[in-house]
């Protein structure tokens, strides 16, 4: 069994749970200790005991530690890879390139590490000089989701590292695998006892715990917008510092004049890969007049081609959805849209078996047609290879589609004209723009993060992380 790790121990826990191949449900990836509340105050108590020292540690020590992680990482990145696919459901070349590209994030907040940067000006005041510092926060709370199970807590874990934090990680219950391997990497990398902490468990214990705790100073979540609702009230209440990524409901236009091989590409890509189950995915194809036909009838083509079978088997496109309640989730929005009034061009058949017999929670990628703004399909977020489209007389109506959701997160567009795509950059209402490249799809090293409904405080990623891991000291010294 694969056990917590808390205060430089591995520990078992209250309960264990099974991990399961989505692909193969007969496959049990393994068992992994779960937590309760009082092992999760453990964690908190030791993550508190060891944050004096480690926010005072040398920049050389925190980049010795976090280059080594992720140079182990992307050493281990076909093993690890192939974790992924088996737990998880992405398709064996994506989760490789997932965990690639949680080590290249260790190595970039390593180097960060050794640029904290800062600002020494004159005052106002003759004879006095003032410093502007940033400073570790305390103890970081991490609640992670299960669709990026080794990136999204690289991209929180590593940054809250790097500037000094203490750390008590919570997994997604689905995906406990990768994160367990992410943490026996740390456990091994050098940090001292107490500086990283993984409790894994259900979010209705480990979660709430690690949100009512007065000595969390500030809690990063990316999940569903119900859970995060929970997260700001919980952490408001106490005046706690908190970070939320949540759902999306993306765009991506495309345009009389785009080039429809590109578009399809883009739409494709963006929709039905990772099985959809990604915050960027484009799940709202809104498309002009002159060109939506032959779109539409483009990627059917393309979706035809596709195979839906074993994440780990080569030549898989489509991998299979997490879990059954993914599963049900994915078909009841097929049949809410069909009763609304839609129509399902294509896929949405849940396939119990594949070719070699194996029992799985497949499903053929959908598209959705004939919708209207107002549908359900085109308001909430489905999680899944369900993509709707939306007819549009031109830009200009094609931009007010795209901006009429309660999210805010990525949006694309398809289109050979500069003009269009100037104006859609700057009118666009998301955190993320893409001009003729799939919305799914983000460098590691710039800001991630949305508008409205889908995020909440500092960016994720990037130099940017500083504003969330880091509180700003401004210091007078009298000469």
């Amino acid at each position: 069994m694969n056990k917590n790790f808390i205060a430089g121990e591995w520990l078992d826990g209250a309960r264990i749970s099974r991990n399961i191949n989505p692909s193969d449900t007969r496959d049990l990836v393994g068992e992994y200790a779960q937590a309760d509340a009082a092992q999760t105050r453990l964690a908190i108590t030791a993550a508190e005991a060891a944050f004096p020292a480690w926010s005072l540690s040398t920049p050389q020590q925190r980049f010795d530690i976090l280059d080594a992680v992720g140079t182990e990482i992307l050493a281990r990145r076909a093993e690890l890879g192939d974790l992924l696919a088996r737990e998880e459901g992405k398709t064996l070349p994506e989760a490789i390139g997932e965990v690639a590209r949680a080590g290249n994030i260790f190595k970039f907040f390593a180097g960060e590490a050794l640029r904290p940067g800062g600002e020494a000006l004159p005052s106002v005041r003759p004879g006095v000089g003032v410093e502007i510092t940033r400073e570790a926060l305390g103890v970081v709370g991490i609640i992670t989701p299960w669709n990026f199970p080794i990136a999204i807590p690289a991209w929180k874990i590593a940054p809250a590292l790097a500037y000094g934090n203490c750390v008590v990680f919570k997994p997604a219950d689905l995906v406990p695998g990768s994160a367990w391997a992410l943490a026996e990497i740390l456990s091994r990398s050098g940090l001292p006892q107490g500086v990283f902490n993984l409790v894994m468990g259900r979010g209705s214990e480990v979660g709430a715990t690690l949100l009512d705790d007065p000595r969390i100073a500030a809690v990063t979540f990316t999940g569903s917008v119900a859970t995060g609702q929970k997260v700001a009230a919980a952490c408001v209440a106490r005046m706690a510092k908190f970070q939320l990524e949540m759902g999306g409901k993306n765009p991506m236009i495309v345009l009389d004049d785009a080039d429809l091989g590109v578009a399809v590409n883009c739409a494709v890509q963006s929709g039905f890969f990772s099985t959809g189950q990604r915050c960027t995915a484009s799940s709202r194809l809104i498309v002009t007049e002159g060109i939506h036909d032959r779109f539409v009838a483009a990627v059917i083509e393309k979706m035809k081609s596709l195979k839906v079978d074993d994440a780990r088997k080569a030549g898989t496109d489509i991998g299979p959805v997490v879990d059954q309640s993914q599963l049900g989730q994915d078909q009841e929005y097929l049949g809410i849209a069909q009763a609304e009034g839609a129509r399902l061009a294509f896929g949405g058949e849940a396939i119990e078996r594949n070719a070699e017999g194996q029992p799985g929670f497949y499903l053929r990628p959908a598209l959705i047609t004939d919708t209207t703004p107002e549908m359900r399909i085109n308001r909430e977020e489905v999680f899944g290879p369900v993509v709707s489209v939306l007819r549009a007389r031109d830009y200009e109506q094609a931009l007010l589609l795209a901006n009429d959701t309660p999210f805010g997160l990525a949006a694309g567009i398809a289109t050979t004209s500069l003009k269009y795509a100037t104006h859609f950059k700057r009118h666009s209402q998301a955190g993320m723009v893409m001009v003729n490249l799939p919305t799914a799809g983000v460098d590691y090293h710039v800001p991630f993060g949305g508008r409205k409904g889908s995020s909440y405080g500092p960016r994720e990623q990037g130099r940017y992380a500083a504003e969330f891991y880091t509180v700003v000291k401004t210091s007078y010294t009298m000469a």
